[in-house]
């Protein structure tokens, strides 16, 4: 009698259910595993402050230095022969058409009776320190000669800005002397006062021997009398003015051995090295650039240390510095 065959037991639905789990469990820590190297195998983007790039008009310029000179001076004389019995202003101050002097003299040899003759100042200005007392003897400029100088009157408002150009700028120069928008800005010492700006009164046609200089004269509005006589000044002598000029700040711009380049801020936040031309530093630490970059493009200000083409960035916008007080703190940006 033959036996029966025992036949196979069947693997329960469960079991199958269970190995597809723990297949996908697998599956998934080694997905996210790899997900991790590769993330980590990626540098960190790197923080860095960008800015805007700037399309305004500004002007072409020679800075130098200079003194200012006074307007007009006068020296009062006295006219006729006699005593100083009056004085009617004080040593320093402001005249006009004023009395400024008053002298007693013979106004004609023989003369019994004394007339009184006053002295005027013919300008508007500031008496300098007077050179004689009351009491004094004067002689005055009778006969051809020149009566006693009483004092020296000066005129401060507007006042002169002499300063020199270099003869190595004399073609710039020249290319714009005589045109609307040449201009003389006078800065003050004292950096609480404005700048004024006066217009080019005088530039000499020749060269001066061993200094290599040609001296120029400005005449500056000076109402506040801010300005005085022989004090140092800083000038700006303005040639033109650069219409749509792109402006960047100063501290974009950097130089390798192929010339100076920014970075340029991509839509994907990466970014390009693009060769620039850069020209005249402006006002608010900005600096021109004469080719390389578009309106409305974005550089990178600081931050640009390691960087490369293609770099992934983490921009945070660039506030330049505002007073001494305040401004922005960049050190939040890794160099």
């Amino acid at each position: 009698m033959k036996r029966k065959r025992v036949s196979d037991q069947s693997v329960p639905w469960w079991a199958y259910l269970l190995f597809l789990l723990l297949a996908a469990f697998v599956l998934y820590r080694i997905f996210q595993h790899r997900a991790s190297e590769a993330k980590a195998a990626q540098p960190p983007m790197r923080p860095v402050l960008v800015a805007k790039v700037i399309i305004k008009d500004v002007p072409l310029y020679l800075d130098e230095i200079g003194t200012c000179a006074a307007y007009e001076t006068v020296q009062v004389q006295a006219q006729v022969s006699g005593q100083i019995i009056a004085r009617n202003f004080q040593d320093g101050a402001d005249v006009n058409e004023a009395m400024v002097k008053t002298a007693e003299g013979s106004v004609a040899a023989g003369q019994v009776n004394l007339d009184y003759c006053n002295i005027r100042s013919p300008i508007n200005g500031r008496a300098g320190l007077r050179l004689v007392d009351v009491g004094n003897v004067v002689t005055g400029g009778n006969g051809g000669g020149g009566g006693a100088v009483l004092l020296t009157i000066q005129g401060l408002d507007p006042i002169y800005t002499d300063f020199t150009v270099s003869e190595t700028d004399l073609p710039l120069v020249r290319r714009y002397l005589g045109g609307p928008n040449v201009k003389v800005q006078t800065n003050s010492p004292d950096e609480n006062l404005p700048p004024r700006v006066g217009d080019l009164y005088f530039i000499d046609t020749a060269v001066q021997p061993g200094a290599g200089t040609v001296k120029a004269r400005a005449v500056t509005p000076n109402p506040d009398h801010a300005l005085w006589p022989s004090e140092f000044v800083r000038v700006r002598f303005i040639l033109d003015k650069l219409k749509d000029a792109a402006l960047v700040p100063s501290q974009a711009v950097q130089i390798s051995q192929s010339g100076p380049f920014v970075f340029v801020l991509n839509p994907d936040n990466t970014v390009d090295l693009r060769q620039v031309k850069p020209g005249q530093r402006q006002e608010g630490d900005t600096i021109v650039i004469e080719s390389g970059l578009k309106a409305e493009e974005t550089v990178v200000v600081i931050g640009q240390l390691a960087l490369a083409p293609g770099t992934k960035v983490d921009p945070k916008p660039y506030n330049p510095p505002g007073p001494p007080n305040g401004g922005q703190v960049a050190a939040k940006a890794s160099m």
